[in-house]
């Protein structure tokens, strides 16, 4: 033991040390308290010994210290860390547990923050616990939203003596004071080492990250850096990149530095991340990624290189389709990291942008609620009793539309009831599910079943759980929880698309050191005991077709045909295609039950990443609550189709011809015809489009009661006209004119002729009509039929006058007027110089207002004629 008081005393020496009193003080007089305070300082490790009374001195704490981390990496570095500094082993004073792994400590216990909000369905009142501390709430991951807005419920209604401490390393505290009930703030002095900032952009310009690609000759700069930092500068090298993948890329170019290369992420094997917590003798180049911003401190580091890089989810609602991407860093990520380079000396951090760039990063990264699929959240709200989320203390409100259909979600699985009335009070629940405190109505909008309930206690998505409930009596228990486990533990992308190949991999892998096999293998045997049917499974299957019902009853919406052509569609409506170089694509499956997809940004179709072939059978089981059968009556490639189908979603799977269709469908068909291909459907005579110009020029020149005709007037009056039809014929022999008339009331009928004459006869007794599809009425007359006519007729109750065309006698144009008087005067002798010799047997009087109108040519010229 004295060892382990060697370390709780140079522990004692840390920044944090020096805000335990008034932490302590805040605590009791307040009950709950913000801790600011930078990573490095002892926020994670010290302060919650002191709270426990295990350093410091001071008198301990009733009940246990809780402490909340956002990561099982975060959770096991802290537990083991501290346990460390008490000289002891994980499982003493000091306890941990996550996922897969428990280990109760007496006087501490260190859990992740999904841990916590499955105990607190269980236990509202959280027995034992005397404080709560939430660490690394600056981060703003959903679980520790949530659980923050659950321990608040139960300190206002069960444990008023629960203490809550929310701990940030940022010193954008305000929010989480308020959030708190005015909390007091307890501030850590940083005692960070200056950081030097050297701006390390590409040499030529690189394109941005699209989806979750990184562009090659970004990574190759980084690496470039790595070393141009390792050259430069002393101590460990700490390289911040958004992913695995890009992680282990940029160490594929390290090779030969004089340096060991450590890769950090949440999959990274256990050894690895001993590894970087302990101090080394030997120089390293610690490639992680947004893990080590704040949750882990790692030793002897004096320079950070930053990509600028990182990963936030994506959750496509209308496809039920989620996947993280790739986006630029914050200014706040980018600062939190710089940071990691000052803790122990004086330091540098290479940032491989420019500082303009730099200046144009959004202020912070968007909180978890505003990105991710909710479905998860969603079912704790409902199990806690406030399924609309509306009485949660929360930073942020969930977005509608996304809870909306996180809710839709729970609904299709059976985890809710839809409510037939009433109002939804708020209270925690206990172990049993019973209210705490009383309620008004016994069912409620979004009421939590009891099938939800046992969903909420599997520990992952209710999507995953309800695969691995309902497959277990399919498949056997411990086949749908190892493929609900490779689900949960998505392997790298390097393994391949096809999931059963995957599955039969792992199960046959004895190498200890593959770390995802390792970490398969636990989750599998912690489902496989969660399930609570021992009953043996329907029928032997085989491994296709056990992989292919747990997939599809996980994700039936993504149950997917094959397409004429090429690609596949997914039973929710978006199309699917598989990689170049897929391991499915040989086969040429017919069915697929889709694990894993994305859809690229721009892109029509999903990306699928792993799937499983399956049969009809399979996907009409699995997927049964989308299977129906319509009578389908539509307007397709031209006319109308009536039809009895079979879906699947927005699958096709059988269609027959209907004898007998419902004629309201029909005439719904049909009208939904004339509107998607146009009135041309219908059969427009010179007749009926000469009166539809007569009248559209009515309505424009007069306005109401003459009626409007432009083809959105007219699409709302074609119901009328549709009576008795049944196809695309039929339509064709609806008389048009007629019922253009129709339209008009009596008055307006009685003096159309008046107003708009369909011809007008002129001096030389010729009758000739109209034009009214111009934008005034035109008049095209030749114009010797028009000597002795001083002014053309006025239309519209005498308010528009004609537009007359003057042709020559081969009816070609020679004038245009509206005044014809004037145009007798003015132009007609430019034009009888110009046309009479052209035609000489046609008369060209010097005064045409005096000569007679004709039809023909001169009988006998005279010099008056030429």
């Amino acid at each position: 033991m004295q060892t382990g008081a060697v370390h709780i005393d140079a522990a004692e020496s840390l920044p944090a040390a020096r805000a335990v009193p008034a932490l302590r003080a805040a605590l009791d007089g307040h009950g709950t308290a913000v801790l600011a305070a930078p990573p490095g300082t002892g926020k994670t490790t010290l302060v919650p010994l002191a709270l426990a009374g295990l350093a410091l001195g001071g008198s301990p704490a009733a009940g246990k210290v809780l402490v909340l981390e956002p990561r099982r990496l975060a959770a096991r570095a802290a537990a083991r860390r501290m346990a460390w500094l008490l000289g002891e082993r994980v499982g003493g004073r000091v306890g941990l547990t996550v996922r897969g792994e428990t280990r109760p400590g007496s006087r501490v216990d260190v859990v992740t923050t999904g841990v916590v909000l499955r105990r607190l369905q269980s236990d509202a009142e959280l027995g034992g616990v005397g404080t709560v501390i939430l660490d690394e709430c600056h981060e703003r991951h959903l679980d520790a939203d949530t659980a923050l807005a659950f321990l608040l419920d139960v300190r206002a209604a069960l444990r008023p003596d629960l203490r809550i401490v929310a701990a940030s390393a940022t010193a954008d505290t305000g929010p989480w004071a308020r959030l708190l009930g005015d909390a007091p703030v307890v501030e850590t002095d940083a005692a960070l080492h200056p950081v030097e900032t050297v701006w390390a952009p590409p040499p030529r310009p690189v394109p941005p990250p699209h989806g979750m690609r990184v562009d090659p000759a970004l990574l190759a700069h980084v690496a470039a850096t790595v070393r141009r930092a390792l050259a430069e500068r002393d101590g460990d090298v700490l390289c911040f990149l958004p992913g695995a993948g890009e992680i282990a890329r940029v160490a594929g170019l390290l090779g030969g530095v004089p340096a060991d290369v450590l890769q950090v992420h949440g999959q990274a094997p256990r050894p690895v991340q001993d590894a970087v917590l302990a101090p080394a003798s030997r120089r390293r180049i610690v490639l992680a990624t947004s893990v080590a911003e704040s949750s882990l401190t790692v030793p002897g580091v004096r320079t950070v290189v930053d990509s600028g890089l990182a990963r936030e989810p994506r959750t496509d609602h209308a496809r039920g389709l989620g996947a993280l991407t790739t986006v630029r860093a914050s200014r706040a990520t980018a600062d939190q990291r710089a940071g990691r380079a000052g803790r122990e000396a004086p330091g540098a951090v290479y940032r491989c942008w420019t500082q303009a760039e730099h200046d144009r990063l959004p202020a912070r990264p968007r909180p978890e609620i505003e990105l991710a699929d909710l479905t998860g959240f969603a079912l704790q709200a409902a199990c806690w009793g406030d399924p609309d989320a509306s009485g949660l203390a929360l930073l942020d409100p969930p977005p509608r539309a996304a809870l909306d259909a996180a809710r839709a979600t729970l609904d299709a699985l059976g985890a809710v009831r839809v409510s037939r009335g009433g109002s939804t009070p708020h209270a925690p629940r206990g172990a049993s599910g019973a209210v705490r405190v009383s309620r008004d109505h016994a069912v409620h909008d979004g009421h939590v079943t009891d099938r939800g309930r046992r969903l909420a206690r599997v520990g992952l998505h209710p999507r995953l759980a309800r695969a691995l409930i309902d497959g277990a009596p399919e498949v056997g228990a411990r086949r749908a929880a190892e493929i609900v486990a490779l689900l949960s533990e998505p392997p790298p992308r390097a393994s391949g698309d096809d999931l059963t190949a995957v599955w039969r991999d792992l199960r046959r892998s004895g190498r200890p050191a593959d770390a995802h096999a390792g970490r398969w293998r636990d989750e599998a045997r912690r489902l496989h005991r969660s399930v609570t049917t021992t009953a043996e499974p329907r029928a032997e299957r085989g491994d296709d077709h056990a992989a292919g019902i747990v997939v599809a009853l996980a994700f039936p919406e993504r149950v997917a045909r094959a397409r004429r052509g090429s690609g596949h569609l997914m039973a929710s409506g978006t199309g699917a295609l598989l990689a170049d170089g897929s391991a499915l694509a040989g086969a040429r499956p017919e069915w697929l039950a889709v694990a894993a997809a994305d859809r690229p940004a721009g892109a029509a179709s999903a990306r699928v990443r792993q799937a499983v072939v399956i049969d009809e059978d399979v996907a009409r089981f699995a997927a049964a609550p989308l299977l129906e059968t319509a009578e389908e009556v539509a307007w397709r490639d031209g006319d109308v189709v009536a039809r009895r189908v079979e879906r699947l979603g927005a699958i096709e799977l059988d269609a027959r011809p209907l004898r007998d269709p419902d004629p309201e469908l029909v005439r719904a068909a049909l009208l939904d015809g004339v509107r998607a291909d146009g009135l041309g459907v219908l059969t427009w005579t010179p007749a009926a489009r000469a009166l539809r110009d007569r009248l559209a020029f009515l309505h424009a020149a007069l306005g109401e009661p003459w009626p409007p005709v432009d083809d959105a007037a007219l699409l709302e009056r074609v119901p009328e006209w549709l009576a008795g039809a049944r196809r695309r014929a039929d339509l064709a022999r609806v008389d048009v004119a007629a019922m253009l008339r129709g339209l008009l009331p009596w008055e307006q009928a009685r003096r159309l002729d008046e107003y708009a004459p369909e011809r007008v006869e002129v001096p030389s007794g010729s009758r000739i009509r109209v034009d009214y599809a111009q934008e005034r009425p035109v008049l095209a007359v030749k114009l010797q039929e028009l000597f002795g006519w001083d002014a053309a007729p006025r239309h519209a109750d005498g308010r528009v006058p004609l537009v007359v065309h003057l042709l020559s006698p081969a009816g070609r144009p020679a004038a245009v007027t509206a005044d014809l008087a004037s145009f007798w005067r003015e132009g007609y002798k430019a034009v009888r110089a110009e046309l009479r010799g052209r035609y000489p047997k046609h008369p060209w009087p010097e005064d045409p207002t005096q000569a007679v109108p004709t039809k023909r040519t001169s009988g006998r010229r005279s010099s008056g004629s030429r």
